[in-house]
C-alpha cells in the first residue's frame, strides 16, 4: 500500500514561488483541445452547468483532475478554504474571508490591505490590491435531485486587479464510460472577460499571456495538491 502524506506547507515568498510556479505539477490538469469548435462546445457546458451565459466571455481555461475520494469528500475540503491552507500559495496571494465568510473573499498579494508605501498608488502601474475580490453567485452544497453525478460547486463573480470575470470550484462523481477511473472529478474553471474592456487583449496581450501561464501553473499545483491532501485524509479515516 503506498503510504500516503499530506502536502507540505510553506513557510515563505520563495518556498511559494518554488512550489507552486517554478516546480513542475506531478499531475497536469489543464484541459487541452483538438479544435476551436471543440474548446467552445465544452466551454458552453460548463457554464450551462453552473448557470452562467457563455456569450460575454471571450476565454475559459479549464483544469481537471481525478480524486481517489468521493465527490462530497473533496468539496467538504473546498468549503474549508482559508489563509491557512496548505492547497494554496498563501505567501504570495493570502486568502482573506471577509468577516470569515466563505461568501466574500479577498486574495491579499503578499498578505497586503494595502500597498506598503504612502506613496504607493499602484504596483507596476496595475491596481493589484485586492488581487481578486470573489462575491459567490452560488455554493451548492448539496446536489440536485436528478443529477447522476453528485456535482456541488462554488461558484464567484470576481473583479480586482486580475482579470477574471467568473469562478468555480467544482467537485463531481467520475464517469466511467469517459474512462474516469478514480471516485471523482475536481474542476477549477475561469472566464476573462476583461470586465467588457475589448481592446484590453490586444493593446496588453503579454500582459494576458503572463497572468494566463502564471494562473495555469500555480492551478496545477492547487488541484494536485488537494488531490493530495484529500486522499490523504480518507486513508487515514480508512486505515483507523
Amino acid at each position: 500500500m503506498v503510504n500516503k502524506k499530506p502536502p507540505s506547507r510553506s513557510t515563505n515568498i520563495l518556498m511559494d514561488v518554488f512550489q507552486f510556479i517554478l516546480k513542475k505539477p506531478t499531475i497536469r490538469t489543464l484541459i487541452k483541445f483538438e479544435t476551436a469548435e471543440e474548446r467552445s462546445n465544452y466551454n458552453k457546458r460548463i457554464l450551462q452547468r453552473i448557470g452562467i451565459e457563455s456569450d460575454q466571455y471571450s476565454v475559459l481555461n479549464v483544469h481537471q483532475i481525478g480524486v481517489d475520494a468521493p465527490a462530497s469528500f473533496v468539496f467538504n475540503e473546498l468549503l474549508q478554504w482559508n489563509g491557512d491552507s496548505t492547497c494554496w500559495p498563501n505567501h504570495l496571494a493570502k486568502v482573506d474571508r471577509i468577516e470569515n465568510d466563505l461568501k466574500h473573499i479577498r486574495i491579499l498579494p503578499f498578505g497586503w490591505k494595502k500597498y506598503p508605501f504612502r506613496f504607493m498608488k499602484s504596483f507596476l502601474g496595475f491596481d493589484l490590491i485586492p488581487l481578486f475580490l470573489l462575491n459567490a453567485i452560488r455554493i451548492k452544497e448539496i446536489p440536485d435531485t436528478f443529477d447522476f453525478d453528485n456535482a456541488r460547486y462554488l461558484l464567484y463573480e470576481c473583479s480586482g486587479g486580475y482579470p477574471i470575470g467568473i469562478y468555480t470550484m467544482y467537485v463531481r462523481s467520475s464517469i466511467p464510460s469517459m474512462g474516469e477511473m478514480d471516485k471523482s472529478q475536481l474542476i477549477f474553471a475561469v472566464t476573462f472577460n476583461f470586465y467588457g474592456v475589448e481592446n484590453w487583449q490586444s493593446k496588453r496581450k503579454w500582459v494576458n499571456k503572463l497572468w494566463e501561464l502564471v494562473h495555469n501553473r500555480v492551478t496545477a499545483h492547487v488541484l494536485n495538491r488537494i488531490k493530495q491532501l484529500g486522499e490523504w485524509r480518507i486513508s487515514m479515516i480508512e486505515n483507523n
